[in-house]
């Protein structure tokens, strides 16, 4: 049985996976925190948490609210800076037989182009994810993501100042999602993630104000898995780069509904808080599905309910 994928095949040398089972950026931490749990060097790729050029302490508390059918979160992309992950991380990740994917953010164009600069050719850094749901303080804070130029002029911004496999992961808080994904395809991207979280709140009604210390956060979870699968369907059919299914995916069942729906890898993002071990449990799932159905390759079940 063949679970390998390649995410990347328009780009020398590519970005292999010996499975289709990611992590989502914000969910796994730098994955070393996860080693002592289980094995994770079974996964097809780890993606660590946003980085940024600077350390951030992150938005003020609380931070998480759990909702009916997921979690909101206004998390400020907390982390501890490119300099701090080159040195700290990025060694440790060289060692590993999974490629490790560094989530990139900022808040001007300038600032992804020189954080990914910084991680070009970076031993233990295999590829970038472009996080495009950033908001962009010279557009008055409006999201890179939400329109197809500005979305294409951060990828190609990324893209001039790498080698690296560029993987740009596309916001649901937008009217067309078909005119962004391709835009940033145009524009370079080796392949897509589908999607960030959608913007949501929620109110103690106990003390009539807003649950989050930010009054709005990302909702992901069961709750948005309708609506990345759908985006996933319909832009699958709009470009021609592979795409990775994020949001709600807790089983192998979740998953395999994003694959026939097109997506080639998927990420595991809010399961890793109520089940650590939910990516392994993913791929295990998808394994017995295969050969249950007595499929050989994972390419053979890819976007069939689209044909």
């Amino acid at each position: 049985m063949d679970l390998s994928v390649q995410l990347a095949p328009g780009h020398e040398p590519g970005l292999f996976l010996i499975n289709p089972v990611m992590t989502a950026s914000g969910t796994f931490g730098y994955a070393t925190e996860y080693q002592h749990l289980f094995d994770i060097q079974r996964l097809g790729a780890i993606i660590c948490k946003g980085t940024t050029l600077e350390p951030r302490q992150g938005n003020p508390q609380p931070r998480i609210a759990e909702t009916a059918a997921g979690m909101l979160n206004s998390i400020g992309l907390q982390n501890i800076g490119v300099e701090a992950l080159i040195r700290e991380k990025a060694p440790v990740w060289a060692s590993w037989r999974v490629p490790a994917v560094v989530n990139i953010a900022g808040e001007t164009v300038d600032d992804y182009a020189r954080i990914a600069g910084k991680l070009d050719n970076v031993p233990g850094v295999s590829a970038l994810e472009v996080n495009i749901s950033c908001p962009n303080i010279q557009a008055g804070g409006a999201e890179f993501g939400t329109e197809p130029d500005t979305a294409a002029t951060v990828t190609a911004a990324v893209k001039a100042v790498t080698s690296l496999p560029l993987i740009v992961k596309l916001t649901p808080n937008v009217s067309d999602i078909c005119r962004i994904a391709t835009a940033v395809v145009e524009a370079g991207a080796d392949a897509l993630c589908l999607i960030n979280t959608l913007r949501g709140m929620a109110i103690d009604i106990h003390r009539c104000r807003p649950v989050l210390g930010t009054v709005t956060g990302g909702l992901s979870g069961p709750a948005i898995k309708p609506v990345a699968l759908a985006m996933v369907y319909q832009v699958a059919g709009a470009v021609g780069v592979p795409i990775i299914g994020c949001g709600g995916i807790l089983t192998a069942d979740d998953a395999l509904e994003f694959i026939m729906a097109g997506a080639s890898a998927v990420q595991v993002g809010m399961g890793n808080f109520t089940n650590p071990r939910a990516p392994l449990d993913v791929l295990e799932g998808i394994e017995r599905f295969l050969v249950q159905q007595g499929i050989e390759h994972i390419a053979g079940i890819t976007g069939v309910a689209r044909r």
